[in-house]
């Protein structure tokens, strides 16, 4: 092959990489919903399921893989006829209450639930704690006459500090 006809078929390759590249990148197609009723359920639940990636989204609102995954397995449970109790208690038994965006008060959950509370007891014990520590400290000794004047002399740049 000759120099002139590598640099052609070179250039055609990358001419066309450079057209396919924008279908690499393309984002998938979403389906409609031929059911509006199913599709508010899927809705409905998306929004109380949490993104385990993303972890202060519900499934509604993050556009994670993991979401995308959970959304499409909540769509297939609604299509198989499962209640919305069954769908939720399978992705709990499945992931545990944390996929749940508001999980249940129990005792799995009380830390999740009471561990802010905790912290704002322990964050005022502290500073009660440390108020009382400084009303307890001893005052500072009074400068004798010969420090203060020192010191006076210091602020007044009059001289320089002989230590």
């Amino acid at each position: 092959m000759t120099a002139p006809l590598r640099r052609l078929a070179a250039g055609a390759l990358c001419a066309l990489a450079l057209a396919a590249a924008p279908l690499a990148h393309a984002a998938d197609a979403v389906p409609t919903a031929k059911d509006p009723v199913a599709q508010a359920r899927a809705v409905r639940l998306s929004e109380q399921l949490r993104c385990l990636v993303c972890q202060n989204q519900t499934i509604a609102e993050s556009n994670a893989d993991l979401a995308v995954d959970l959304r499409r397995q909540v769509n297939e449970q609604i299509a198989a006829g499962r209640s919305d109790d069954e769908i939720v208690k399978y992705m709990t038994d499945r992931y545990g209450d944390f996929v749940l965006y508001k999980p249940p008060f129990k005792a799995t959950t009380l830390l999740l639930w009471g561990g802010p509370a905790l912290l704002l007891l322990v964050g005022l014990a502290l500073l009660v704690r440390l108020v009382r520590d400084r009303r307890r400290a001893p005052a500072p000794a009074p400068l004798s006459a010969e420090d203060r004047a020192r010191a006076e002399a210091l602020l007044a740049g009059t001289t320089k500090d002989p230590s």
